[in-house]
């Protein structure tokens, strides 16, 4: 397995495919990086050297040093992914020599250098599963800059993408939008498969509500809604305050998390009298399922961007697995998904006051509509999402790659 983050990094995928494998028979081993994932700086306890592997779980884990860097700035950003390049291939000649084929957790794309070295040395096959569209990722954020060098920057990725469906034995990916960008951009349209991403099911289950947990959210005896996650400059918090500004009179909403958005929407609160918008920042990632469970709601929203229609965000499969209903304003799939199986409600992104209607429709429901739509959730979650389902899926995958 080649992938730039695994725990203690709040990234359960990797962890889930590897000791699920193992579940099955296979023997695994891991390259990834010194856990550093989402502040930038490397965790307490460790320090980076360059023969560090760990058996975590029967799993072999080798961890190679880098660049820690997760903030704006586009050239560090680019030397955290290129330092983990550089020395998960070196690691990998020796670490996965003799592997029968890699799965590799493809985010960012640049961890594909690993792959390719050893398919290049040894012709090793590799799955890739990949987790957001490059180099739409990149240059839809600060961290390119416009102009000829913005563009040099765009075509270069574009051939390192196509370069990399070219050489994958199989594609997962995690949305059917993203199956189709895939194939428009040179896979063979037989190799790729969609996987969708399941939760980390240790900690997102449902659960009944506690008044402990109301009283962590601040709930008040009126419909509740809550955004979970991180506040960033592609979740769209600033367009979620407007909308419950305008719609105080039937809600609150409740941001639990933190991020480089979080100052901006706090200031909007504060100057357009949102009142009925609580910040309660970040919580241990183990009682969020009681906290979700304390609110009507959980709200997915994202900028209206290209690059997220392809993209289910990871916090609508922990919604859907603790039976949460959900409000989806975001492109793409996410909607389609809630929709179609009656979890929650939709409206289009980036439009504030779209949003604030749907948040008046979600508090007219009655509290015997809002349970019927938390069972349609976890019924989807559990048809279409699962971890069970997912890794029989790749597995299936991973041994067609080596035989």
């Amino acid at each position: 397995m080649i992938s730039q983050w695994y725990p203690p990094e709040p990234v359960h995928i990797p962890e889930n495919v590897a000791r699920g494998l193992v579940e099955r028979g296979h023997r695994v081993r891991v390259v990834t990086g010194f856990p550093n994932y989402p502040t930038g700086r490397l965790y307490p306890g460790y320090r980076q050297r360059w023969r560090d592997t760990t058996v975590i779980g029967g799993v072999p884990v080798r961890r190679v040093p880098g660049y820690p860097s997760h903030d704006r700035n586009g050239l560090r950003r680019a030397a955290s992914y290129l330092a983990y390049a550089a020395t998960s291939a070196v690691a990998a000649v020796d670490h996965l020599r003799g592997a029968d084929v890699l799965y590799v957790y493809l985010t960012p794309a640049t961890v594909f250098a690993a792959p390719a070295l050893l398919r290049a040395l040894h012709g090793t096959p590799a799955v890739v599963h990949v987790q957001d569209i490059w180099p739409e990722a990149v240059t839809g954020s600060a961290m390119v800059p416009g102009g000829p060098a913005g563009r040099i920057v765009s075509g270069t990725l574009h051939a390192a993408m196509r370069a990399i469906y070219r050489l994958a034995s199989s594609i997962a990916v995690i949305t059917p939008a993203m199956r189709d960008v895939v194939v428009s951009r040179g896979a063979d349209p037989s190799r790729v498969h969609v996987v969708l991403n399941w939760a980390d099911e240790q900690l997102f289950r449902p659960v009944a509500a506690t008044p402990s947990a109301r009283a962590r959210i601040g709930r008040r005896d009126r419909c509740t809604i809550m955004y979970a996650g991180t506040m960033g400059p592609f979740q769209n918090i600033e367009d979620a305050v407007r909308a419950a500004a305008a719609a105080r009179d039937d809600v609150d909403l409740v941001l639990v998390g933190s991020g480089l958005g979080e100052a901006a929407a706090r200031e909007l609160s504060g100057r357009i009298g949102a009142d009925n918008v609580r910040f309660v920042g970040r919580r241990q990632m183990s009682e969020m399922a009681e906290l979700y469970a304390a609110a009507d709601y959980q709200l997915v929203t994202l900028r209206d961007l290209p690059v997220f229609r392809g993209v289910i965000p990871s916090k609508l499969p922990a919604a859907l697995s603790c039976g949460s209903p959900v409000l989806v304003a975001a492109p793409g799939d996410s909607a389609a998904l809630v929709e179609d199986h009656a979890a929650g409600l939709a409206c289009p992104p980036g439009d504030w006051r779209s949003l604030a209607g749907c948040f008046r429709r979600a508090a007219a429901l009655s509290s015997a509509e809002r349970a019927g739509m938390g069972r349609r959730a976890l019924d989807c979650y559990r048809s279409l999402m699962s971890q069970r389902a997912g890794l029989d899926r790749l597995a299936g995958l991973l041994v067609a790659a080596a035989r």
